[in-house]
């Protein structure tokens, strides 16, 4: 990303503005013309999501303050539904959040069904997943029925909302208060879906669920796979996504559902250096060895290492990926790679001090060595 560039300005602007208004003025040539002036004002002092809100607040007055009337009146303003022959990373364009944030601003509470035939539309616009949630949550029942029908809507974009507007950790997104089982006959129609913009959705929304119900996951994966109404190659996709959180954590039955053994025999040896200083990397090397013939098949092996860093107050273990590979009888393998080791990274800070490095092979841990890092 280029130095100065600014998501904010790129995203909402007084030419993105002028592409949200322009749909009002086609219909209404005296809509508040005042509306743009009002709206880049306060821009400047506003970050991304203050300027979506911000723009919702404005259209209150400029638009009927009875609901279903506005409802109405965007609906007619709104541009053509995105290009239905694409399947992935569409997401259109973000100025139309405004709309969404606008309709849960005054639909809620009294006009639900209204306010979701106004989702329906402008998610086929821009995502909605953000403005489905405080819907979801004043009226589950009702939308979970709604969400029925949506599963199998002929515009992509809808069938993904479905998926993605109840993922129980949407990251930004508004709590629900579904439990995680509730979703998942969404899921049952939707993972067979042709497109990858809602298959990844629901991959997304499995690994989710893994971080509280790991093993509901697992049997949900295993019935698809029984059933075989997804193509293999997509399915076999979706189930990595799905589990990679807990192949990290070493599950057991999630690596048995992508054909890795948590028992596998092959051996694991780390090599580390003793020290290295912040700013620069350090070399992880790991020996991989097979047992010999005797053992019978190849051996499928994915290969992680784990770094703790030790800070001030806890410490924090992360998971990197290394490897995936398939070891012959016998066969030993080296893998390297260099770890930066950055001294100014803006998400995190490396404290100096005595740092644990371990290498885990099929989510169990095989090997492991401690480094010194200097600041």
């Amino acid at each position: 990303m280029a130095k100065g560039f600014s998501l904010k300005d790129d995203l909402f602007n007084a030419r993105t503005l002028d592409m949200l208004v322009a749909g009002f003025r086609a219909r209404d040539p005296d809509f508040d013309p005042g509306f743009e002036a009002r709206v880049l004002a306060r821009f400047p002092e506003l970050e991304l999501k203050e300027r979506i809100n911000w723009i919702a607040e404005c259209l209150i007055p400029a638009l009927p303050q009875d609901f279903p009337a506005a409802a109405d009146v965007i609906t007619a303003a709104l541009p053509p539904p995105l290009d239905p022959t694409k399947r992935d990373d569409d997401f259109g364009h973000f100025v139309y959040a405004a709309l969404g944030e606008y309709a849960v601003m005054r639909g809620v509470p009294d006009h639900p069904d209204r306010l979701l035939d106004l989702i329906e539309a402008l998610t086929q616009r821009f995502s909605m997943e953000f403005a489905l949630r405080p819907i979801l949550n004043a009226w589950p029942d009702l939308v979970l029925d709604r969400l029925k029908g949506w599963s199998q809507h002929d515009n992509y974009h809808v069938r993904r909302l479905v998926s993605e507007g109840t993922r129980p950790k949407l990251p930004w997104g508004q709590g629900i208060g579904l439990q995680v089982n509730q979703p998942l006959p969404l899921l049952d129609q939707l993972h067979a879906d042709p497109t990858r913009f809602v298959t990844r959705s629901v991959a997304n929304h499995l690994n989710d669920i893994s971080k509280t119900a790991p093993d509901l996951v697992v049997a949900r994966l295993t019935a698809w796979q029984a059933e075989g109404r997804q193509n293999a190659k997509e399915l076999d996709w979706m189930t990595r996504h799905a589990l990679r959180g807990l192949v990290k954590s070493g599950h057991a039955g999630a690596l048995a559902l992508l054909g890795y053994r948590v028992d596998t025999p092959v051996q694991a040896a780390l090599t580390l250096p003793a020290s290295a200083q912040i700013g620069t990397a350090m070399e992880i090397a790991v020996d991989l060895t097979a047992p010999d013939a005797g053992e019978g098949a190849d051996h499928p092996v994915i290969i992680d290492y784990a770094v703790t860093f030790h800070r001030p107050t806890r410490a924090t273990r992360k998971v990197y990926k290394l490897a995936v590979k398939t070891l012959k009888p016998g066969q030993s393998l080296r893998l390297s790679k260099q770890h930066k080791l950055p001294a100014d990274a803006s998400t995190y800070r490396i404290y100096p001090g005595d740092h644990l490095v371990e290498v885990m092979i099929n989510g169990q841990v095989r090997a492991k060595s401690v480094i010194s890092l200097s600041g």
